[in-house]
Parts: C-alpha cells; structure tokens; sequence
C-alpha cells in the first residue's frame, strides 16, 4: 500500500472488530522463544511488524506456521549457540530489541544491528543495557552491530530511572531465565507488559506484582509453550475512537478494550463524545463539532498515551476553541504538525514538546506524507475530517501497525481507497 485517498466529510457509521494489540504481540512471539516446544498464539495482528519478528523468530531456527487465527511457533529448534540477527527487521523494527532479553535468557549470547523503528526520537537503550548489566551482561558495540553475552545470567534488583516499556520487557524476558531472583523498581505498568506477564505466567515462570510498578520474577524454571490470546489493540480503538469524534456519527469498536483505555474515554467525553461501554466494546456517537480540551498531556499508562496524541492533535484542528498539547515521552512525535497546516489547521509549535492548536471550521484536503506510524494514521483521521481529496503517501509506516486501515474506515461508510 503506497498511498491512500479519501473523499471527507462523511460522519462514521457502523460497526468494526478491533485487531490484536500489536505491542503486545510481539513481546510476547519473542518470548516463545524461551520455550522448548510449541506455543499458540491466537488473535495476533496481520501487519508488518508482526511480519518482521517471524522473519526474525525464523532466522534463529523458530519453526513459524500462520494458522488461520493465529501463529504457531515451535522453539525446538533454537539451540544454546551464539545468534547474529543482521535481518532489515532488525533495523527497522524498534520492537526487534524486545529479543535482546528473550535471547540472552535462552542462548547467552547475540549479536544484533543497532534497532530502528519510527523515528519520534531519540529513544537510547540505554537503559535496557544498563539494566541486563547488573543481571551479568556484558555489552560491546562491533561495527554498529551490538554484541551482549553472559556466563552467569542472574537475578538482580534493578531501578529504573524512567517507565520504559521496552526495557521493562526486556527485562522481565531475561529474568524469567536467569537464577534466583529479579526485582524490578519502576516498572512500565502498560497492559502490554501485564499481557506478557500473563503469557509468561501461563508458560511456568513466577511472576508477582503483575500490573503494578513493582515486579518481583523468579527465574531459572523450565518454560512450556502455551496457547494464548492476544487482547485487542487500545491505540487502534483510540484512533477510531478521535476518528470519530472528528467526523461526527455513531460508530461501535467491537472488542474495544474499554477499561484500558480510560484516560482516552475521558478525553473523547470532553471533546464532546458520548460514549457508552461494555464487555463486548465501546458505543460511540460523535459530537457535530469537536470541542476543545485545554490540555493534552501525554504519559506513561495509565496516563493518555503517547502513540494516541497524534490522532487527537488530528481531531482537535476542529475543535471549538483552544488546545495545548504536551508530550513527555518522546521529542519528536510532532511531525504531522506541517502536514496538517498544509491541510489548513492552525497550529502553532511552542517546543519540541508542546504544541498549541486553535480549532478551525474546516480542513482542506491535499497531498500530505506520513513520516511515522501514529502520524500516519491520524494523517488518514485528518482525510476524513477535510473537505475534497486527501491523499496519504508513505503508507508502509502505517501497515506496521494497522492490519487494514482502509477496510476498516470504508466499513463504516467512509470513501477510502489505497493504491
């Protein structure tokens, strides 16, 4: 899918099945790895990054069958050697780093590129060495390759100075390998780590304090495959969701995982949402003109995250009145605000960080680029939003992430069409 087009103004109507979270997914397909036989996992998303880890899960020796609700992955095969991941998955896929962990834990030693991924920022790692260090780590950079070994992977009490998922993850992946003990101070408490606390539990390991900032894992048991379910995908039911508070109409997220999503709910309520939730997902109807919240600011889970502030920059260039929009995660996540000006939104970049958006009547639509995954998606909400043509090119961002962006949209009655 290279570009899309979309014919605006047309409020959203009828229902659409929320995907499989791909943040949870591939944490956990690179933690069959740890494993000695097979694993299920059902509801993963049909997008590139999933695509990229088998790719990855492959070239290590993982046998890796697509089933028709799944993928299975049969880790037999990965034996206790040294690894080389020098796959373009690697380098272009920042979640590829989340096998650092898994394959310290099974092999003792990798040698991987440097990962890539969108580029939002500067996002070091920093802390994910730092924190296997004080778990018998070693790290040395080769020629922009990454080279961790160990000979005695151990338990550890670690602090980290600031939530990350990823090396919350990595952790937890090491240290469901590692003898004795692993405390982990500061943990990410995103539902995505709780999912993969949860496949790892389900697999044998002991893992207390799940959903807390506080983990304590036990590690050197042996780890069985599982068959487990991946949830539903919060960011692409909030994009949805702002996609429909900026076009209007009465749209139902079928599987929405509405209790994670709380700070998002909140947010759409004062943009003028009515929304209603239940087990089986989220009932929304869409205000005829957004309006605006005073201030947006994004943090850790269970914060207002981060990879949705695109979407709702995106819908409150409508928004009636004025809205400052913070972002403390990454310094670099405001690179549609150029592409939405061209769209006619009046937007005003105070910092790296903050940005201030006066809501406007209307957007013109025009030939606008996606430079990211999440920009990307809210690029396709702004479409919708603007009057006459949009056209989104450098899509490939957006099947990173998203399964089918425009089935998605056309099923509730939107004209979307990709190329």
């Amino acid at each position: 899918m290279g570009t899309i087009e979309i014919l605006g103004r047309v409020p959203l109507q009828g229902n659409v099945v929320i995907q499989g979270s791909k943040n949870a997914a591939l944490p956990i397909l690179a933690a069959t790895i740890l494993t000695e036989d097979t694993s299920y996992i059902k509801n993963c998303p049909r997008i590139a990054d999933v695509c990229g880890m088998i790719r990855l899960l492959e070239e290590i020796g993982c046998r890796v069958r697509r089933r028709s609700d799944g993928i299975e992955t049969d880790s037999s095969g990965v034996g206790k050697k040294v690894i080389r991941l020098d796959s373009e998955a690697v380098t272009g896929m920042r979640s590829s780093l989340c096998l650092l962990g898994a394959l310290i834990g099974k092999c003792r030693e990798v040698v991987m590129e440097y990962p890539g991924g969108c580029v939002i920022g500067a996002r070091p790692i920093d802390m994910h060495i730092r924190a296997l260090e004080q778990m018998g780590v070693s790290f040395v950079l080769e020629n922009g390759c990454l080279r961790a070994s160990t000979d005695d992977l151990h338990g550890a009490q670690i602090s980290l100075p600031k939530v990350s998922v990823g090396a919350t993850e990595n952790v937890i992946l090491a240290a469901v390998a590692a003898e004795g003990e692993t405390l982990i101070r500061g943990a990410a408490r995103e539902p995505e780590v709780v999912a993969l606390c949860r496949f790892l539990s389900a697999c044998g390991a002991r893992i207390g304090g799940i959903g807390t900032d506080c983990l304590t894992v036990c590690g050197g048991k042996k780890l069985y495959g599982r068959e487990y379910t991946i949830p539903a995908d919060r960011i692409v039911a909030g994009t949805y969701l702002f996609a429909c508070i900026g076009t209007g109409g009465t749209v139902f997220l079928e599987k929405a995982p509405c209790r994670e999503m709380e700070a998002v709910i909140e947010t759409a309520v004062y943009m003028g949402g009515k929304i209603w939730t239940s087990e089986s997902g989220m009932y929304v109807q869409g205000p005829v003109r957004p309006f605006s919240v005073p201030l947006i600011r994004t943090a850790p889970y269970p914060g207002f995250p981060t990879d949705l502030q695109s979407a709702a920059l995106a819908a409150e260039t409508l928004g009636d009145g004025e809205t400052v929009i913070e972002e403390t995660i990454f310094e670099n996540r405001f690179r549609i605000v150029g592409e939405l000006q061209k769209m006619g939104a009046c937007i005003v970049q105070e910092s790296d960080r903050c940005v201030r958006v006066t809501g406007v009547p209307y957007l013109m639509g025009c030939p606008v680029t996606a430079a990211e995954l999440r920009g990307g998606a809210a690029l396709v909400t702004a479409g919708l939003m603007a009057r006459g043509k949009t056209k989104v090119s450098g899509c490939s961002y957006i099947e990173r992430g998203y399964e089918n962006i425009c089935r998605d949209f056309r099923d509730l009655g939107a004209r979307v069409v990709s190329e």
